[in-house]
């Protein structure tokens, strides 16, 4: 049994396409120790002055301490994690802000990586299924797969499978196709953990 930190952070609820997927590999993951962190339902604050000093500075303040008790506890959660569960959706052709929002606060320096001759990654070692869903088709060098390589690589965590549901805007048949295609690939990635 491993710990698995679960990541969802659509803003579309029951409707959304990743996180169905999210709860499907959550249901074939059961027996695992699973977190689940679900950005949208449970947002985290802004990212801003006081949250960039209280996580790369020296919090003076409450509600600096409060947003590095925050930013502890994230980190936290992602060091007990063996394997991530990421949903990404693509919104405007990045990733959602709030799935943004939570690399803010665990890319801490001398936390989660440090800088040396260049930046050195601190949380080896662990696995990643980024879900992903496009209204359109897109190849690999879309701007969700290369943020997610960029970010999840930048703190050590190179071993990052990704999963498409690819053309969802293209009506209910499209869907249920997409569907269908990254729930066996979930299948094959989840059997080879």
């Amino acid at each position: 049994m491993s710990n698995v930190l679960v990541l969802k952070s659509s803003i579309s609820g029951n409707n959304s396409q990743t996180n169905q997927l999210v709860d499907y590999a959550v249901e074939k993951l059961q027996g695992n120790n699973i977190i689940v962190r679900d950005l949208s339902q449970q947002p985290l604050p802004y990212f801003d002055t006081a949250a960039t000093i209280a996580v790369r500075g020296e919090p003076k303040n409450d509600e600096e301490k409060q947003l590095l008790a925050l930013s502890d506890e994230l980190v936290s959660e992602l060091k007990n994690a063996k394997t991530l569960v990421i949903g990404a959706p693509m919104y405007n052709l990045g990733i959602p802000t709030q799935l943004k929002t939570y690399f803010d606060f665990i890319a801490r320096p001398r936390v989660t990586f440090q800088y040396t001759a260049g930046p050195e990654e601190l949380l080896k070692g662990k696995k990643a299924i980024v879900l992903c869903a496009f209204g359109g088709l897109y190849d690999e060098e879309n701007l969700v797969t290369q943020y997610m390589k960029s970010i999840l690589g930048f703190i050590g965590i190179t071993d990052v499978q990704f999963v498409y549901a690819q053309g969802i805007g293209f009506g209910p048949e499209a869907i249920e196709k997409a569907q269908a295609s990254a729930k066996n690939k979930i299948n094959e990635i989840v059997a080879a953990l």
